[in-house]
Order: structure tokens, then sequence, then C-alpha cells
């Protein structure tokens, strides 16, 4: 006969309840382990976030120019003459873009000096008139108003403006240091997965390689699909500016395809633009009409376009894509919604990798 094992109150198993208990502690400790390492590997990541952030930069910029790189060596080019040639290629291609919007602004920069002071005169001839009916002794009284706390707030403004100075500055050093990572890449770049696994040790020489192979090419479909998504904002905006009349249309394009790879910020900068352009050149309807246009483009890019062609190119779902977005921009800012969706792909490359390995093959 079997013998019952002791219940405690209630009816409860006592072993059965012990060792669940015992099972719940050591998981919650592990959980706690991984957590408190995790937030170590984010405080050494944020230390060593001069280095890490132009080598992002440089490895999201090289899966655009690998491709080129990489049928150039096929055709018999070295590595280094295909890298360098790229290279060039890509600055050649970024200034043109610079030179494609800035000469057309140049070249009506006087309108746009006499459209800004109209406009603003139009503003303050409607802020007169009913229903607000503010004078010009309320307008110059609240303009004298703004110049006292700006002469008053000096300090703060110097102290603005020196940030301002140092973050251009570091911004110029990122770009040509992920430039000449860019060139590295583009040479050695095939190189490394081999190299990276002659020097680690057992399992590891397999493992790690083949999560790093898949993450290139994850972040390789992050890049053409956000590509993909600012091409469509480009068109879609340019072909209702050109509607409406806007000029400039090719530099608003381009502006609008270039800062799309800025999330949330890139579209209100370009979309900024847009709107006064259409306000100094077209009038205040044409500008309203304009401010519609991009809202509406946007919403379909944000909520159909960009989760539809991410979630296919990155294996993600919609619902993930647009939750890591809103994650990284709140704990990051402009590079947390930049790095959000391409690290949430990676991460879940790794885990899709662990899932083989554990079980009896590919999910």
């Amino acid at each position: 006969m079997a013998v019952s094992q002791a219940s405690g109150p209630g009816g409860l198993n006592t072993a059965r309840t012990r060792a669940a208990v015992r099972a719940t502690a050591r998981l919650s400790a592990e959980m706690l382990l991984i957590l408190l390492l995790t937030g170590v590997a984010l405080w050494i990541l944020g230390r060593m976030w001069s280095v890490v952030w132009p080598l992002t930069v440089a490895l999201l910029i090289t899966t655009l120019t690998w491709p080129p790189a990489r049928w150039l060596r096929k055709h018999g080019w070295k590595p280094a003459l295909a890298a360098s040639a790229v290279t060039v290629g890509f600055l050649l291609l970024a200034g043109g873009i610079l030179v494609g919007i800035a000469v057309p602004v140049a070249a009506q920069s006087d309108e746009l000096t006499d459209g800004v002071v109209d406009g603003i005169q139009q503003l303050r001839d409607w802020a007169a008139g009913p229903p607000l009916n503010i004078g010009d002794d309320q307008i110059t009284s609240a303009i004298d108003t703004a110049v006292a706390k700006l002469q008053s707030s000096i300090g703060s403004v110097v102290t603005a403006t020196v940030t301002g100075v140092g973050s251009v500055v570091n911004a110029v050093v990122t770009i040509v240091l992920a430039l000449f990572l860019m060139f590295f890449f583009l040479k050695d770049g095939p190189g490394f997965l081999p190299w990276l696994s002659r020097q680690l040790p057992g399992r590891l020489a397999t493992d790690v390689p083949e999560v790093a192979g898949r993450s290139w090419a994850t972040l390789g479909a992050f890049v053409r699909s956000q590509a993909f998504v600012g091409m469509l904002d480009a068109v879609f905006i340019g072909l209702g500016l050109w509607i409406v009349g806007v000029p400039l249309v090719l530099p608003l394009a381009v502006l609008t395809f270039v800062t799309a790879f800025v999330p949330i910020v890139g579209a209100l900068f370009a979309g900024l633009v847009a709107v006064l352009i259409a306000l100094v050149f077209k009038g205040l309807t044409a500008a309203l009409v304009v401010l519609g246009i991009i809202v509406l483009v946007q919403q379909l890019e944000g909520n159909v376009f960009q989760p539809m062609v991410q979630s296919r190119g990155l294996g993600l779902h919609a619902a993930v894509v647009l939750l890591a977005v809103t994650l990284g921009g709140s704990l990051a800012g402009i590079v947390g919604s930049l790095l959000a969706v391409p690290v949430a792909a990676v991460l879940a490359v790794g885990w899709r990798y662990v899932r083989e390995q554990l079980g009896d093959g590919p999910a």
C-alpha cells in the first residue's frame, strides 16, 4: 500500500508546495540576476557610447553600400579598390543630395525672405481683426517683453549655444568616424565571421558567427525597408506639393526621404519646412492643404506602410514594431526610436536561434 504524503492546512500537499516555492524562488533569483547583468551591460554601453554610436551608424550605412561593393568584388575588383569606389560614390551621392536641396533654396532665397516678411505682416493683420482684435501696441508690447526675457536669460542662451556647437562637432566626428569604419567594413567585412569563429572556443565558434550572420541580414532588411518607406513618403508628399503648386518640390521631396531615417523628429522637421514654404509662397489656405496632406501620409506611413514592410522584412509582428518604436523613444529619444526596431529584430534573431537549438529544428 502506498503511503500518502502529509497534507497541510486546506488539503495542500506539503512536499509539492515546498518544491513549488523553491522553484519559484530559484526562478525569481535567476530573473533578478539577468536583470542585474542587463543593467550592468547597459551601463557599460552608455560609458562606451562615443564608440558604439559611430560603429552602429557605420553598420547601418554599410548595409546600404555593401550590395554595390559585393557586385564590384564579384567582377574582379580588389577589395580595397571596391571599398574605395563605393565610399567615394556614397560621398558624392550624399553631397549631391545636399546640393540638390541647397541650390534651389539659395536661388529663391530673396523670394523666400520677402514671402516670410509678407507672411508675418499677414499674420499681424489677421490678429488685428476679429475675433482677436490685437492691436499694434499689444504686439509691440509682446515683442518688447520677449526681448526683455531674452536679455535676462542671455546666460542660458549662451550655454545652449555652446552645447549646440558641441553637439554639431560631435555629430561631425561621428560621421567622419562612421565613414572610415564603413570603408573597413566594405574592405574586410567578408573575413570577419571566419576570424570571429577562430577566436571563440567550443560551441561558441559556431553559434556566435551564425547569430551574427543572421543579425547582419536582419539589419540589411531594416535599412532597406526604411529606405522604401522614405521613398513612399517622398513620392506621395512631393506629388501633393506639386498638385498644390508649392515651389521647391524636388528639394522638399529629397528632404522628406533623407529625414525618414530619423523617426518622429525627421518627419516633423520635413513637414514643418514644407508647410512654411507653402505659407510663404501660396498663402494660408495652401499651407493648410499641405499640412493635411503631410498628416495623412504620415499616418499612413506610421500605421500602415512602415509596420507592414518592416514586419515582413524583419520577421516581427506589426504590433511589435510599433511598441518597440514607442519604448525606444521613451527611453532614449530620437536615438532610441532609430535603434529600437533593429535592436528588437536582432533580439528576435537570437531568440529564434536559441529555440532552434533547444528544439528539434527551425521554428
